[in-house]
Formats: C-alpha cells, sequence, structure tokens
C-alpha cells in the first residue's frame, strides 16, 4: 500500500487538496481528485490541485470534485501561495505567482497570521462581457456570460437558495456552454456590496469562489449599477475585488488546515 502526501487549504471555506510531490506512477489524476475529495469516502474539498515548485512560486493544474479540470481557482491560488508562504520559500519576497492554464497570476503577500495569509491577487482582464437571455426550463432567464479565466454565468437579482438549486444547477450544465460553468446568483446590494451564491462547476454549492466572486463585481458594475471596486459576501466570508485598469484584483486570505497522508491501495 502506498501513501500520498497531500496539503489540506481553504479560503473561506472554499476547500483543496494540494499535491506537492508528482503522483506515483499509474496514478490516475482524475480518479484520485474524485477519491480524494469524497466527503464521505475521503478526505474531503472542492478540488484537488497537482502543484510544482518554481523559484517564482508554482505551476497548477486543478481538478474539480467530480474529476473535470478547470482552468483556474482564484481561492485556490491563494491557497497554494499559503502553503508556500508558510513554508518559508516566500515569506519575504512580497510577490507569488502562480503559473495556471489562464496564464500566470500574481499574489501579493498582505500579511501573514499564524496559519492564514492575505493576499491581493491580479486575476486578469474578464473576456466576453456581455449580457443575454438564455432558456432554462421554457422560460428565458437574464444572465451576464463572461470569462475570467474560466466561463462564469452570473444571474443578476434575488440570491436564495431555492433559485441557485434551480437556476445554478439549470445554468451550470446548459447547452449554451459546452464546458459547463461556473454560475454566481449576484445581489447588489449597494454601490459597493453584492452578494452571491455559488454552483461550481464540478462540484455545486460551495461557499466561496474566487473567480465567482469576480465575475459577480464584473455583472454587477457593467449592468447592476455597482461601482468598480467592491466588496462581495458569498456564504464563507467576503472578499474585496477591484476592476481597474489592468485588470481585476482579488483581496482575501487563505489557510493551510492539515498535512494529510492518503492511503493508496
Amino acid at each position: 500500500m502506498g501513501r500520498i502526501a497531500l496539503v489540506k487549504a481553504h479560503a473561506y471555506g472554499n476547500d483543496f487538496l494540494l499535491a506537492p510531490d508528482p503522483l506515483p506512477e499509474g496514478t490516475g489524476a482524475v480518479e484520485l481528485a474524485r477519491a480524494v475529495c469524497d466527503r464521505h469516502q475521503g478526505i474531503g474539498a472542492d478540488g484537488l490541485m497537482l502543484v510544482e515548485r518554481l523559484t517564482t512560486g508554482a505551476r497548477m493544474q486543478l481538478y474539480n470534485a467530480d474529476g473535470s479540470r478547470s482552468e483556474l481557482s482564484g481561492n485556490g491560488l491563494r491557497c497554494i501561495g499559503a502553503w508556500l508562504v508558510l513554508a518559508g520559500d516566500f515569506r519575504r519576497a512580497g510577490t507569488v505567482t502562480v503559473e495556471t492554464d489562464a496564464g500566470p497570476k500574481p499574489l501579493q503577500v498582505l500579511s501573514v497570521e499564524r496559519n492564514r495569509v492575505t493576499f491581493r491577487a491580479g486575476m486578469g482582464t474578464p473576456d466576453g462581457v456581455q449580457a443575454m437571455a438564455l432558456d432554462v426550463r421554457g422560460s428565458k432567464v437574464p444572465v451576464v456570460v463572461l470569462r475570467v479565466g474560466n466561463p462564469q454565468c452570473v444571474v443578476l437579482g434575488p440570491a436564495t437558495d431555492e433559485r441557485l438549486h434551480t437556476l445554478g444547477a439549470a445554468l451550470a450544465v446548459h447547452p449554451y456552454f459546452p464546458e459547463g460553468t461556473n454560475v454566481e446568483l449576484a445581489e447588489v446590494d449597494g454601490p459597493e456590496r453584492v452578494r452571491i451564491l455559488i454552483w461550481e462547476r464540478g462540484v455545486g454549492p460551495t461557499m466561496s469562489s474566487g473567480t465567482g466572486t469576480c465575475a459577480a463585481a464584473v455583472a454587477a458594475a457593467a449592468f447592476g449599477g455597482a461601482a468598480r471596486t467592491v466588496t462581495v459576501e458569498a456564504p464563507g466570508g467576503t472578499q474585496r475585488v477591484e476592476w481597474a485598469d489592468d485588470g481585476l484584483w482579488l483581496t482575501g486570505w487563505a489557510e493551510v488546515v492539515a498535512d494529510v497522508s492518503w492511503w493508496q491501495a
């Protein structure tokens, strides 16, 4: 029986397992993600990230809990960054860069408190921002679609659990999105505050999402009357988004909570 070293971390309850070493020969990442992320028979997480250390930070590959691939996770970036900072590699550097399938993402270290590290993360420029209507069970639903390194679909309006489980579940697998999409219900409470609920592609409801937080902020600013700098409140907590001329900047924390040994048969 072999063992795989993993690190458990989370940002606002959006949790991940980091695999910092190459997987043993014959170990499939898809099958491993499904097994370790299982909440009852595994360790439990929203995703598995394969991490390769670099001199400037790390390179990541993200697998959702169902084994599907994702280009990027804003919260996952910070989990990797927190692990690197707490390991001592970048505590004094000020910036950690994580290479992703959506390009390099710089993480500016703002503070370190015990096992929690706060970052201001460069999330890039939102692409393809447009308002449209999609058919959901015979009704036209106004949405805002865009990419924040990965596909996003934002529904402006009341953010309730009932709507999340109807609209979120349906839109996440809507034919308009051939690769699936993350879905956010975004309620604008004022020019500087947005509340969201999240249906994560390949996962389902999550307590937080970094890219989803950014997408909701963009949709709220472009079509909901919000400012371009807002706080976005998800069930797991509140993050700050700045939509500046040089792209999106997301400020929030991540915590490293455990080193784990996965017993692989």
